[in-house]
């Protein structure tokens, strides 16, 4: 049985991870450490919080000594990063959060698990570390960072933090960074599934500048398989870019998605593009496939309409994250670890 701590998987990412992985594999113990806050929610665990091999723990990373005791408590030998804030222009809003989890929490993580001699450390990063590119290129493992936003230097922070415990202290520490995600349970703050929600409410679809920045995007399943393929055969020491080679503007997913809604263009509402928003993303994710065998599974067009048909079929569960009750309740609930 391996005992795996995954931090953050109360999140979009986190808690598919988790559901993911505990259909797919019964030889994994997952401690899931979550803080909650507003995009934690302990709703997106259903399929998982009946199992005799997860538990959940309240708390923050930065929490050092709760920290230890989880390590010591579960016998924690492997660690999964996820826990960040992850939200651009909150980070432009205010970036001092950012710093303290992002940054502070992984070093806690960290040394706790170089004190527990974990066997492998994975850092869950994402492909805004590398910066902007032009209208050609991608991407690649060798890519200097040039993050552009204190969201995307706090997680280079981060990734820079981790690599170094390896060559340091010979840490088995592994770093991922992949495109965005889309799929079930995202918070909707996110671009996909405001679009939805919106687009289902009849509102304005607010999109930034001219709507030509491009992202890559991947399905969240074939993100959490490239995790278990990363846990299981990543050699330590090295990166593994995750993307699954989906560029496109944002205003075709905007466009896109009224077209499955069957919604009038004339939603779109244009708006002041945000302060230093990267102009284009690609992922150059060879090295994972090449070396660890990994290859994502949905393509887009199937993975799009079954994000959209989620979100239509799930009303109840993001009318209450909007509302803020998933929040209230389970903020009450765990107060008290």
């Amino acid at each position: 049985m391996k005992n795996i701590l995954v931090t953050g998987g109360a999140g979009f990412i986190g808690s598919n991870f988790i559901n993911f992985i505990l259909q797919k594999r019964d030889d994994y113990f997952i401690v899931n450490f979550d803080k909650l806050t507003y995009a934690g929610n302990l709703e997106n665990l259903k399929p998982s919080e009946e199992k005799k091999n997860y538990q959940f723990v309240k708390g923050d990373i930065i929490n050092s000594e709760l920290v230890d005791f989880i390590f010591q408590k579960y016998k924690i030998k492997y660690v999964i990063n996820f826990a960040a804030e992850s939200h651009v222009d909150r980070s432009i809003l205010g970036s001092e959060i950012f710093y303290q989890t992002n940054v502070i929490g992984t070093n806690v993580l960290l040394e706790t698990a170089r004190k527990y001699e974990a066997e492998k450390f994975l850092q869950v990063s994402t492909d805004e570390v590398y910066g902007s590119l032009g209208r050609e290129g991608l991407f690649t493992e060798s890519t200097p960072l040039s993050p552009n936003s204190p969201y995307s230097s706090s997680k280079a922070a981060a990734d820079m933090m981790a690599l170094a415990f390896h060559h340091t202290f010979g840490m088995p520490v592994v770093v991922t960074r992949c495109s965005n995600n889309y799929g079930p349970l995202q918070f909707p703050e996110k671009l996909i599934p405001l679009m939805i929600i919106n687009s289902l409410n009849n509102k304005k679809l607010p999109v930034y500048g001219d709507g030509l920045n491009v992202r890559d995007w991947i399905y969240v399943i074939d993100h959490n398989n490239a995790i278990d393929f990363v846990l299981e055969k990543g050699t330590p020491g090295n990166v593994y870019n995750i993307g699954a080679s989906n560029e496109m503007p944002n205003i075709e997913i905007v466009k896109l998605i009224l077209r499955h809604l069957k919604k009038p263009e004339d939603l779109i509402h244009y708006v002041k593009d945000r302060p230093g928003h990267d102009r284009r993303y690609a992922i150059d994710s060879s090295k994972i496939k090449n070396e660890l065998g990994w290859k994502p599974e949905y393509s887009f067009d199937e993975a799009i309409a079954q994000t959209v048909d989620w979100y239509i079929s799930h009303k109840s569960w993001w009318e209450r994250i909007i509302t803020g009750e998933y929040q209230k309740y389970y903020q009450t609930q765990y107060k008290n670890f």
